[in-house]
């Protein structure tokens, strides 16, 4: 019978009762420390931002899918018998299997459904039970709002995303007595798997000023220009926004064309430099390219009224006067990455539209110009949410950066919260050692001004792609940009979906290469060719939202899309020559890469 007890079934017995006890007592005196750290900021007068905005959005879009339902007896009972349907059948597959029947489960969890690893979510029929009933219970949820045609597009792209998040938190995965493996660890350590959660708990409230930061790696296990960011260069500019490093040549011969790095602020920018395994700043340099790159400010209160237009001229165009000046080139290669690839491009336009030819091509990875297919983070825009994010960023004149952390986590909760909310508060395990997550994890602020104009003028009004928006007092046309674009998208993208950046092609005025990469927004990009991992596709510009037919016709090539990148950068200028010195007379080094703005923390 495949309900026998076997070597995986737990004996959930109690062994050492007085140690459990103890340990218990233990867990709640953690837990006294884990409330003073969430009430300190609040007494002191300073809390951290609410989420009653998010809160009561939510309501209100879950409000519209049940009187959606409700309104109409036929469709109530179309709904109804939409989980009764699903309960009767585990309950009669469950009573089958009770009579010793080898009968196949109601549901099954999707292959890349991670949670229900543990033996026992198969083999002992009460976990089994309670895993399936969850699976019917939230598919149901999920067919509610797929099938609410009466509501606009939007309402129920919320809805699915706001169904997603409570039905990654209910699951019985996140309780100890639901889970076999959080219950077998609780009864083999007597309960001090919990003391040790709950002090990491108090220590991460703790370090979120209130707020729950999830740790992802251990911290203060990289250090930056040592573990990470530690390719050779020097900070050749500064302002009150950001600092221009560049790295030193590794080859006698380094093409005439140097090439200028815009990453997004809402990341530090050395995602692009994690470990000379995996920099693509590294990488470039070795392929015989004069690296630039940019290197945000954490902004505070001085930064408040910085926007697009700042960001500009002062991250893009004050760095262009510098490589002029140190190289004697008059014409730079250029990529942009994320946000720092749509501030790019309205850079572009802004200089087509003033006669600037500095620029010569651009590389946008993972960017959206247009948004009308941006994906989830839309669910947090619309004019309520934003008034009240305004309202927010006006107290300080930023936004925290732990905001956008929790609000890219739960893009994807199944990765990024509850599987961490497992390991480090329940079994009481420290992360491992990740660098990857060790930067996501080193958040950035975000000025008030510029937030507030990027979430208006890009996710809530589309006023790029649409020719409407204005800086300094010039009206962007994407179509007088003439300058070769390589438009990177990623295939897994939750945070600028491959249909988005692919529709973006269409938009540009000169020669768009569009090639897709294989894994998501990090992994897609930095992927390095000697790892010879995930694939690339490759084909004719996008023309229109045809991203589908695209990848149907679309020729695909193993391993990494940086060499075709290089070759495609040498196609437009092959011309080398000997490598500038670094900085200048009037740009002298100021310091070691990565610089001080790297290292300023939330």
């Amino acid at each position: 019978m495949d309900d026998e007890p076997t070597s995986t079934d737990l004996p959930f017995t109690v062994k050492n009762p007085e140690v459990l006890a103890g340990n218990i007592a233990r867990f709640i005196e953690e837990g006294g420390r884990v409330l003073a750290a969430y009430l300190k900021p609040r007494e002191e007068g300073n809390p951290p931002p609410e989420l009653s905005g998010h809160l009561t959005d939510m309501i209100k879009t879950l409000t519209a899918v049940y009187e959606y339902w409700t309104a109409d007896p036929a469709r109530l009972l179309q709904a109804q018998s939409y989980l009764y349907a699903g309960y009767v059948n585990l309950w009669t597959s469950s009573l089958a299997r009770m009579l010793g029947e080898a009968v196949p489960p109601a549901v099954v969890p999707k292959p890349t459904d991670k949670r229900f690893g543990a033996a026992e979510w198969e083999r002992n029929q009460l976990f089994d039970f309670v895993k399936q009933a969850y699976l019917i219970t939230t598919g149901w949820a999920e067919l509610l709002v797929t099938n609410a045609h009466g509501l606009d597009e939007k309402t129920r792209h919320k809805a699915a995303f706001y169904v997603r998040q409570i039905a990654s938190a209910l699951s019985p995965t996140n309780f100890i007595l639901t889970n076999p493996e959080l219950l077998r660890e609780t009864l083999a350590t007597d309960g001090d798997n919990l003391v040790r959660g709950m002090h990491m708990l108090a220590e991460d409230i703790q370090a979120g000023k209130g707020t729950l930061k999830i740790r992802h790696s251990e911290p203060g296990r990289f250090e930056l220009g040592v573990d990470v960011a530690s390719t050779p260069g020097k900070v050749v500019h500064q302002n009150d926004l950001c600092q221009l490093i560049q790295y030193a040549p590794a080859t006698d011969k380094v093409l005439k064309r140097p090439l200028l790095i815009v990453p997004p602020w809402i990341n530090k920018f050395y995602i692009l430099d994690l470990n000379p395994q995996k920099s693509f700043i590294k990488w470039c340099v070795e392929q015989g390219h004069t690296v630039f790159v940019v290197s945000w400010v954490n902004p505070g209160p001085k930064q408040a009224r910085k926007d697009f237009s700042h960001y500009m001229r002062q991250g893009i165009f004050e760095s262009l006067d510098v490589i002029g000046d140190i190289t004697g080139s008059d014409s730079v290669n250029t990529v942009g990455y994320c946000v720092g690839g749509t501030l790019l491009t309205v850079a572009l336009a802004y200089a087509a539209a003033k006669g600037d030819k500095r620029i010569r091509s651009a590389t946008l990875f993972a960017t959206q110009v247009d948004f009308t297919h941006a994906g989830d983070l839309k669910v947090f825009v619309d004019e309520e949410q934003i008034a009240s994010l305004e309202k927010q960023m006006g107290v300080r004149g930023y936004l925290e950066g732990q905001n956008m952390a929790v609000a890219f986590n739960m893009l994807r909760p199944d990765d990024l919260i509850w599987p961490y909310v497992i390991s480090n508060y329940f079994m009481g395990k420290h992360p491992s050692a990740f660098d990857l997550l060790s930067w996501n994890a080193d958040t950035t602020r975000m000025p008030a001004a510029n937030h507030a104009f990027y979430l208006r003028n890009c996710y809530l009004d589309n006023r790029l792609a649409r020719g409407e928006m204005i800086i300094d007092g010039e009206l962007l046309d994407l179509k007088k940009i003439k300058v070769p674009i390589y438009n990177l998208a990623t295939r897994d993208d939750h945070i600028a979906p491959p249909r988005s950046v692919a529709y973006g092609s269409s938009f540009f005025g000169g020669k768009v290469k569009f090639v897709l990469a294989g894994s998501g927004h990090i992994a897609g990009v930095i992927n390095p060719p000697a790892r010879n991992k995930y694939q690339y596709w490759t084909g004719k510009r996008p023309r229109g939202d045809t991203y589908d037919a695209w990848l149907e016709r679309a020729e695909l090539h193993p391993g990494s899309w940086w060499d075709h990148w290089q070759g495609w950068i040498e196609d437009l200028s092959k011309s080398r020559t000997k490598p500038p010195p670094m900085g200048s007379k009037k740009h002298k080094p100021t310091e070691d890469a990565p610089g001080s703005y790297v290292r300023v923390k939330s």
